[in-house]
């Protein structure tokens, strides 16, 4: 029998990717006591149609909504790690600080987005791709393996995650229940108020789609991943 999970780590490319792709399971893994710590890379100072809106306003009502949402599903903290909207790349920098805030925080579990493209464009987004790519290199091997950033040294000792889940929706290999916790899901996901005109046509399509993903296995509602085990 494998060990509990007891600490997890979110790493998401926006403020709202964390509540979209797994906002049901980090609500129940809250629920049972886990820690939870979001990571965000950007600071999501694009995502508006506003043309009164600035970059530097946005970023500040987009960080203080991802911070309510995090409240309202029970996560301990949320880190953000403040890159340009729209404008990740797979550098040095990023990798830098993903594997920082995974010795940091020491997660058994590491929930990310999907380093691939898919037919969800909107789930696929470049930056959303880059941020997971950075993240499954960062388990494997760089958080892990001491001679890597070793300025990093001796703040952050090298650590090993045990577990991966890679948000997916084409034949997943993970599928969740989180029927007990999709009304808490949807109220996250509307703390995010600045990136819905109309939050009524949203959580439709929420539901629908957690209702598609679940109903495969019997669940009124499912979000689904990938899994990924990593050896000691």
């Amino acid at each position: 029998m494998s060990d509990p999970i007891e600490r997890v780590l979110v790493v998401t490319a926006h403020p709202d990717d964390s509540e979209f792709g797994a906002g049901g399971t980090v609500a129940g893994m809250a629920r049972e006591g886990r820690e939870i710590t979001y990571v965000v890379v950007t600071n999501g100072s694009k995502g508006s149609s506003d043309r009164t809106m600035t970059p530097e306003r946005l970023a500040r009502i987009r960080e203080e909504e991802q911070r309510a949402a995090a409240r309202t599903l029970g996560v301990a903290r949320v880190q953000f790690l403040g890159y340009p909207d729209g404008e990740v790349e797979d550098t040095r920098d990023l990798r830098r600080d993903v594997s920082r805030e995974i010795r940091r925080f020491k997660p058994d579990l590491v929930i990310t987005q999907n380093p691939h493209r898919t037919y969800n464009l909107g789930a696929s987004h470049r930056d959303h791709r880059i941020t997971a790519g950075v993240a499954l290199d960062c388990v494997y091997p760089l958080a892990r393996d001491h001679l890597a950033f070793p300025e990093l040294m001796p703040e952050f000792e090298p650590h090993r995650v045990r577990e991966v889940y890679v948000m997916q929706w084409e034949n997943p290999r993970l599928v969740v229940d989180v029927s007990d916790v999709m009304d808490l899901k949807l109220k996250a996901l509307a703390c995010h108020a600045s990136q819905f005109a109309d939050f009524a046509a949203v959580e439709a399509r929420v539901r629908e789609r957690a209702r598609q993903l679940g109903q495969g296995q019997g669940y009124a509602y499912a979000e689904t991943f990938d899994r990924i085990v990593l050896g000691r």
